[in-house]
């Protein structure tokens, strides 16, 4: 492969394998100028949880924007399991919960107490999905239906997920929340494909493409989340850092996103006191939400992330070319 990056020859084994897929998407996925993109910058030095409420502002926007404009899933009320599996994912008796994201609920906040310097620091860290440059969940989603939209925002189709999960296998940060007995599947072969429909933040894109922002930016009472020019708002981040002598995560992080954090205290400290939260409470609905990894590097540049192109690239010009049939017989 001389002249030719693991990463040049990941897309182009993907974009050969999956050409009907990207053309179903709208190709969105290729165009990624960063001077077009937007970013988010959460100040966790400004960040107060709301004062320790229920449900913090950015919660309670978040879900009051995408309910008004976005149905809930209704699944049926007896969700079949899908062969060879004898499990499924429902939250539809859960969709009030706001400790963790799931199909209901696209953000949520996490407090830890977190000792450095000879002091603890009490942090609270706002959770949604990242929206990376290069998201492996677009990449490696073998049914075509994840996308990196020209503004930034990772979207999902929900017309086109089959609830595979492998987008949440491959996100370092297992954002995306499942649904079962919703989309696709249930209309194709509810009990032999697909496991329903992945749902997580898509930062308003509806906003977005309209000029606006998302109802959280809007929704925070302390100002503690800048958005706007992807470049513009990582300069901020950096010099926020830079002033309070404080730590920046989301600019490297898996190979980098629009997302950025300025923590006074290490995420590595972070991060600890994160497992030890959890190793406390084993029910995986409190909190239940994959821990902040630090120093991860892009999925798609190991060898794992190579395999898992390659092996999935056919599966998704397959599975588009079959639906792209499905729709042909429907409409005919």
């Amino acid at each position: 492969m001389s002249g030719l990056t693991r990463r040049e020859f990941l897309k182009r084994t993907l974009a050969s394998g999956a050409a009907a897929g990207l053309v179903l998407s709208g190709g969105a996925g290729m165009a990624r100028a960063a001077s077009s993109q937007v970013g988010t910058f959460y100040d966790l030095t400004k960040c107060d949880g709301c004062g320790g409420t229920k449900t913090p502002r950015c919660v309670s926007a978040c879900r009051e924007e995408n309910r008004s404009n976005f149905p809930d899933p209704v699944p049926p009320d007896r969700i079949e399991f899908y062969w060879p599996n004898k499990k499924k994912e429902d939250w539809q008796d859960r969709k009030d919960l706001t400790t963790r994201l799931t199909p209901y609920n696209w953000t949520f906040v996490q407090g830890v107490s977190v000792e450095h310097n000879g002091r603890r620091v009490e942090v609270f860290i706002p959770r949604r999905c990242m929206h990376c440059h290069n998201p492996p969940c677009a990449n490696l989603c073998p049914f075509g239906a994840q996308s990196k939209s020209p503004e930034g925002p990772v979207l999902i189709n929900k017309d086109l997920c089959l609830g595979g999960a492998k987008c949440r296998d491959v996100c370092p940060w297992g954002i995306p929340a499942r649904q079962a007995g919703v989309g696709l599947y249930m209309k194709i072969a509810p009990k032999y494909l697909g496991a329903g429909v992945m749902y997580k933040c898509d930062l308003c894109y509806h906003r977005v493409k309209k000029g606006g922002v998302p109802a959280c930016v809007e929704a925070c009472p302390r100002k503690a989340i800048v958005f706007g020019d992807l470049n513009s708002v990582r300069e901020t981040a950096r010099k926020r850092a830079g002033e309070i002598g404080g730590f920046l995560y989301g600019d490297k992080e898996n190979g980098g996103t629009s997302t950025f954090y300025v923590s006074p205290v290490p995420f590595e400290k972070i991060n600890m006191e994160l497992q030890a939260q959890r190793s406390k409470q084993p029910d995986p609905g409190a909190p239940g939400f994959p821990l902040m990894p630090v120093g991860v590097g892009n999925f798609l540049d190991s060898a794992n992330g190579i395999m898992a192109g390659i092996l999935v690239a056919p599966v998704a010009g397959a599975v588009a070319a079959g639906y792209a049939a499905y729709k042909t017989m429907k409409e005919g």
